[in-house]
C-alpha cells in the first residue's frame, strides 16, 4: 500500500467513524445516568430519514438538520417518559423505539415521495458540503505533510469537525464539571443523589436529551452529508455497533473515539479493498463487508463480562418516602 492509498484509507476512516462517535457519545451520556438505550440505531434512523426529507422539500439543510434533531429527541423524550417516568424496562423501550422508526420511516417516505420508501436524491443545496481549509490547495503537492494537510485533515463536512470536537466537550462536561459529577453520580448511586437534594429524574431526562440531540446529528450526517438522501434501513446496524464500541471503550469519551475509529478502518478497508487474495485464496466481498459485524461479536464476548457498567445502569429510580 503506497502513502496516496493509505491516506485515502484514513481519510475513508474518518467519514464512516463519524456516525458511530456521535452514537457512541450518545449512548456514553445516557449509560453514564443509569439509562440504558439500545435505541441508538431508531434514534439515527429517523433523524436521517427526516433530515432528508426536510432539506429534500425546502432545499435547506440546516432546516433539515433540526427537523432530523427533533425527530431524534421526540422518540428520546419517549424513552424517557418509558423507562424514567413509568419505570418500564429500558432494554425493551429502547428495541421498541428502533422498531418503531424502523416502520414509520418507510410508510412516511412512501405516503411523501412514492420512491419505494426512500427519499429524492438531494441536491448540492440540501448537503453538507466539504470545508476546505485554507491553503490546502496550495501545499497539497508537498510530500507527507500536503496530503495529511489537503486530504485528511481538510475537506470533511461541518457535521465531521463537530463529531470529532464532541469528544474533548464531552470529556470536559462530564469530568470537569457539577452537571458531570451529578449526571455519573446518578448512574452509580441515585440514592446519594437524591439525599442530597438534586433531581435524579431530571438529571436522566437531561441524560437521554443530550443522547437524543447526538443521535440527530449522527442521523443527519448519514443523509445528508456521507450520502444524498435516505433508504431504508440506511443506519445499517450502526446503533448496534456504537454500543459495541461504548462497551471496548468502557464508558469513557477518548477511548470512545478510538475504538470507533478501529470500526470505521475496518469498514473502509472492507471498501477499499474487496476479493483480496490471501496465498492464493481469494477473500469474497461478502466476508470484506462482515468484518465490522465481526469485530462486533469478539468484542461483546470478550470484553461484556470485563467492562464494568454504571452500578444503577438498567434500574428504575424509586424514591423512598
Amino acid at each position: 500500500m503506497d502513502f496516496l492509498t493509505l491516506i485515502q484509507v484514513l481519510d475513508s476512516t474518518v467519514r464512516l467513524a463519524t456516525p458511530l462517535l456521535l452514537a457512541c457519545l450518545a449512548g456514553l451520556f445516557s449509560e453514564r445516568a443509569g439509562i440504558f438505550d439500545i435505541g441508538l440505531e431508531g434514534k439515527m434512523l429517523a433523524a436521517a430519514f427526516f433530515s432528508a426529507a426536510v432539506a429534500a422539500v425546502t432545499g435547506n439543510v440546516w432546516l433539515g438538520l433540526l427537523s432530523g434533531v427533533a425527530a431524534s429527541l421526540s422518540l428520546s423524550a419517549l424513552h424517557g417518559l418509558a423507562s424514567i417516568t413509568f419505570r418500564g424496562n429500558q432494554l425493551i423501550s429502547g428495541l421498541a423505539v428502533t422498531m418503531l422508526a424502523q416502520g414509520f420511516t418507510v410508510v412516511i417516505a412512501q405516503r411523501w415521495f412514492q420512491q419505494g420508501g426512500r427519499t429524492p436524491s438531494l441536491l448540492t443545496e440540501g448537503r453538507f458540503g466539504p470545508i476546505t481549509f485554507p491553503f490546502a490547495e496550495a501545499i497539497a503537492g508537498v510530500p507527507v505533510i500536503g496530503p495529511i494537510y489537503a486530504e485528511l485533515l481538510s475537506g470533511h463536512s461541518i457535521l465531521v469537525y463537530v463529531a470529532f470536537a464532541a469528544v474533548p466537550a464531552s470529556w470536559w462536561l462530564l469530568y470537569r464539571t457539577r452537571f458531570g459529577l451529578r449526571l455519573r453520580a446518578v448512574g452509580e448511586n441515585p440514592e446519594a443523589v437524591d439525599t442530597a437534594g438534586i433531581s435524579v429524574v431530571g438529571l436522566r431526562f437531561a441524560a437521554v436529551g443530550i443522547c437524543g440531540l447526538l443521535c440527530g446529528i449522527a442521523g443527519a450526517y448519514l443523509a445528508t452529508s456521507l450520502q444524498a438522501g435516505f433508504v431504508k434501513d440506511m443506519t445499517a446496524g450502526r446503533g448496534y455497533i456504537a454500543l459495541a464500541a461504548l462497551i471496548f471503550a468502557k464508558w469513557r469519551p477518548w477511548h470512545a473515539m478510538g475504538a470507533c475509529l478501529l470500526f470505521g478502518l475496518l469498514q473502509a478497508v472492507a471498501l477499499r479493498f474487496q476479493n483480496i487474495e490471501l496465498g492464493g485464496i481469494t477473500i469474497p466481498v461478502q466476508m470484506m463487508d462482515a468484518l465490522p459485524y465481526i469485530l462486533t461479536v469478539v468484542i461483546l464476548a470478550g470484553f461484556v463480562g470485563k467492562a464494568i457498567p454504571p452500578k444503577a445502569g438498567g434500574e428504575p429510580y424509586v424514591k423512598e418516602r
